[in-house]
């Protein structure tokens, strides 16, 4: 059990949706160096393909993955080599459950940028949700080592929270806490760190994010896990009135699921 925020499509990387070719050549500067590429160093083709690509991102996020698939086509048919276009593709297989396109495109698109954090971060989601949890990490230590990674907190709560499935409550425990450095407020990461704190029996610690989750989430977001786990620590603290009070919420939101079932016959110890 890994108690996460309640699961929504994917998440994007950190997609530049109107010219994401930063760090691209775009020809010598006073320092003889290259200059970084900037919308004005654009073709007409990056540019076409840059706004297929923001159609893309919009049609994805409102589930319509079909008309997203075509307007990424038609992005890489103006830009062959536009990187991203090739994530996007991959998270939409990925909501899509096609897995093994959505391997294929990650693959390629690391092929062509191979030190792109928001990219080993998404492929290294795409591995843990697959069970692949050694090759999910080197993802996200390979996110991680850039120093020019803009969202390291959300490599280190994916990293986090994929230690958590085999039970590495050690590395768990360093990545959600250097995340939780980063970024205090992320409900994901103060649920994750309940759990390690609950697996290993440090049941106050595990109740202080538990607090905390409960001031950061609405109830509604949260998954069945994660309430039960809240319960199964109000329980081991002896607080009848904080558990009965996240039993409600429970009820409420997941009356139907197997946590739910669980809590009825007074199942805190399986």
């Amino acid at each position: 059990m890994t108690p996460l925020v309640r699961r929504r499509r994917p998440l994007l990387s950190a997609l530049a949706l109107a010219a994401m070719l930063a760090g691209c050549a775009a020809g010598p500067g006073n320092s003889g160096k290259e200059e970084l590429q900037t919308a004005s160093d654009l073709t007409s083709a990056q540019r076409r393909a840059s706004i297929r690509m923001q159609l893309a991102v919009g049609y994805y996020e409102q589930g319509q993955y079909a008309v997203a698939l075509d307007e990424v086509k038609l992005a890489l048919a103006a830009d062959p080599q536009y990187v991203d276009a090739y994530g996007m593709r991959a998270l939409i297989y990925m909501a899509m459950g096609e897995t093994a396109l959505a391997e294929d495109n990650f693959v390629h698109a690391l092929k062509l940028a191979p030190r792109n954090p928001e990219l080993a971060n998404n492929y290294g989601s795409f591995l843990c949700e697959h069970g692949r949890v050694p090759e999910a990490l080197k993802h996200f230590e390979q996110a991680l080592a850039n120093p020019a990674y803009q969202s390291p907190d959300k490599a280190l709560n994916n990293a986090g929270s994929c230690a958590l499935k085999i039970k590495d409550y050690a590395a768990a425990e360093k990545y959600l806490l250097r995340a939780l450095q980063l970024t205090p407020d992320l409900a994901a990461t103060n649920a994750n760190l309940a759990q390690v704190y609950y697996a290993r029996g440090d049941y106050p610690r595990a109740g202080f994010f538990i607090t905390r989750l409960g001031k950061l989430a609405k109830m509604e977001s949260m998954t069945a896990d994660v309430l039960w786990l809240a319960i199964k620590v109000q329980h081991k603290l002896g607080d009848k009135d904080a558990e009965a009070g996240w039993a409600t919420q429970l009820r409420r939101h997941h009356a139907g699921s197997v946590e739910y079932a669980a809590y009825q016959r007074g199942a805190f110890d399986e």
